[in-house]
């Protein structure tokens, strides 16, 4: 996981604007206007020469202060923006997933604009991911050549009900204060990516037409270089301070405004020169009202920070996808169906990658080789591994799976050959569904569990080393007999470290769960793994933060 960036790695000269000079009567125009009170300030504080009750009239009263008490009062202002500001990003950073940054920086953009509700529109990526090739094209497209029926990508709400945001999703596009903003690039002057692209394009052509020597290549080059250096315009923020009296405004939006009582939205892109155009934000006000000039240097400052953050955080997302996809690609896409048998399986991929796999597949004779395991290490290189190793006992099991102490000995001297630095464990199976027989062997694997309405029991086998730490591994087999209607359960230890507790603590955990699999659910593998799932991780598969891998693997004879 990348690295949290720290609070507000702005521009000097963002930090500048906010601090420019001005009267000490500026403090209402900051957040908290509305309520006048000054961020970062106590709510009780309502007098003074810096937040009094008549601090915001046009022509202020001449002050009997010395100048040094209102140059101080200015300044104390600033520091105390820029200290609630440096809270907020604070705050920001220490989010670790999209859902909790989203949700941080609505709650801050709305005591920063004094705003009730909000929601935040992230735009879908204009192109699929690439893997290492380049950073995710997040390019938000917008303006008056937008299709009106486009919909916006992921939005969250602030204040907002799913309702409420689902009647906000009928407006068209175009007509939405997010969609009304200003495309962030255009002919004359685009952002880095698009005038790459039209670089790139104007060479081709003048290439295929003019090719007068490296001298002119070199010079068109040169141009095209400085004009990569020029600033690129950045979309501006929309502001609608009576939404319901402009009647330019399109009548769906209207409409939806006073259905759900808002009448004035402020909306600002998440941009910034080096995340790009991300979304946008918009907060509504509840009446006809829009954010002073202070409150706009705060939202401005503290939204390109939470830009730059949100694109590490999509980035991560977009990482962590794309190993769950390849470690999807690299397991079966379907179980095997035989007579006398019937499978179910669950897997959960780490957040980086892990090592953990399964595999069934037909054998002669109507036999069935089943196999769970999991490799050293995460990331990449543990998936390749995890490939390696699954394909390689496929190979081994097809010509010498009725022996699984051969299979694993086989897979333990290609480990230790080829790759010495890693270990794996695993356990492959043999099992003759018709003679509802089984036999098995461990190569410092967890023990699999035998779930039936007369017993629930782990299978005894000899502690054995995993592959790769020995220079002459060895272990013995062992022969089950399931009845009619048990399930063989096996699973990966990535189940039992993500309870949280030793590992004692974990086997009891994970016994008692099977022992209360309900009788209806007995005989039916993806019933007995849901409900093993349940007791063990009522949280979900797929929340928490462990970053281990599961597998299951559950296996009920007829």
């Amino acid at each position: 996981m990348p690295a949290v960036p720290a609070p507000l790695e702005e521009p000097p000269e963002a930090w500048e604007a906010l601090s420019e000079g001005g009267s000490g009567t500026e403090c209402c125009s900051g957040p908290g206007a509305h309520e006048g009170q000054h961020p970062g300030h106590h709510s009780g504080h309502s007098e003074g020469p810096h937040c009094g009750p008549n601090s915001c009239t046009s022509a202020p009263r001449e002050s009997t202060a010395p100048p040094d008490t209102a140059l101080r009062d200015r300044l104390n202002g600033r520091v105390a923006d820029l200290t609630a500001l440096y809270g907020l990003t604070e705050r920001l950073a220490g989010t670790d997933t999209l859902d909790a940054a989203l949700e941080e920086l609505l709650e801050a953009g709305a005591a920063l604009l004094g705003a009730r509700r909000g929601m935040v529109v992230l735009e879908p990526p204009t192109t699929a991911v690439d893997l290492g090739t380049g950073p995710l094209d997040r390019t938000c497209r917008s303006g008056p050549d937008l299709d009106p029926h486009r919909r916006p990508g992921r939005i969250r709400g602030h204040g907002l009900s799913h309702a409420e945001l689902g009647h906000l999703q009928t407006i068209p596009y175009a007509a939405h204060a997010y969609g009304s903003l200003p495309p962030p690039w255009d002919d004359r002057d685009a952002p880095a990516r698009g005038r790459s692209e039209q670089k790139q394009d104007h060479d081709q052509k003048q290439d295929q037409k003019h090719d007068q020597g490296q001298e002119q290549r070199e010079a068109r080059a040169a141009v095209a270089n400085v004009r990569e250096d020029r600033p690129a315009p950045e979309p501006a923020p929309v502001c609608h301070p009576d939404v319901l009296g402009d009647t330019s405004l399109d009548p769906r939006l209207r409409e939806v405004a006073a259905h759900l009582g808002f009448a004035a939205s402020y909306a600002q892109p998440l941009t910034s020169p080096a995340a790009g155009t991300l979304g946008t934000t918009v907060w509504l006000y509840d009446e006809p009202a829009a954010p002073q000039e202070r409150q706009r240097r705060l939202i401005d400052v503290y939204l390109r920070f939470a830009t730059t953050h949100l694109a590490r955080l999509l980035e991560l997302d977009a990482a962590r996808e794309t190993v769950a996809t390849i470690a999807r690609e690299l397991l079966p896409s379907r179980l095997p169906r035989l007579p006398g048998v019937t499978m179910a399986a669950r897997h959960r991929t780490g957040p980086l990658g892990g090592g953990d796999w399964y595999d069934a597949l037909p054998l002669p004779e109507g036999a069935l080789g089943l196999a769970v395991g999991s490799v050293s290490g995460s990331g990449p290189s543990a998936l390749a591994a995890m490939g390696r190793l699954r394909a390689s006992l496929r190979a081994y099991a097809v010509m010498e799976g009725e022996d699984p102490v051969a299979v694993l000995s086989d897979l333990e001297l290609l480990l230790r050959l080829t790759e010495p630095a890693r270990t794996a464990t695993a356990l492959f199976a043999y099992a003759e569904p018709a003679a509802r027989k089984m036999v098995l062997a461990g190569a410092g694997h967890t023990p699999p569990l035998v779930i039936g309405e007369r017993r629930t029991e782990f299978v005894e086998t000899s502690l054995s080393a995993p592959l790769g730490m020995l220079a002459c591994w060895e272990a013995p087999s062992v022969e089950i007999s399931p009845a009619p209607g048990e399930t063989v359960l096996l699973y990966t230890d990535g189940l039992l470290r993500r309870t949280g507790g030793t590992m004692d603590r974990a086997f009891a955990r994970l016994h008692t769960a099977a022992a209360g699999v309900p009788k209806a659910a007995r005989g039916n593998p993806g019933a007995i793994a849901d409900h093993v799932l349940r007791e063990l991780l009522p949280e979900g598969l797929d929340q928490g933060a462990s970053e281990e891998d599961i597998v299951l693997l559950a296996v009920c004879f007829d």
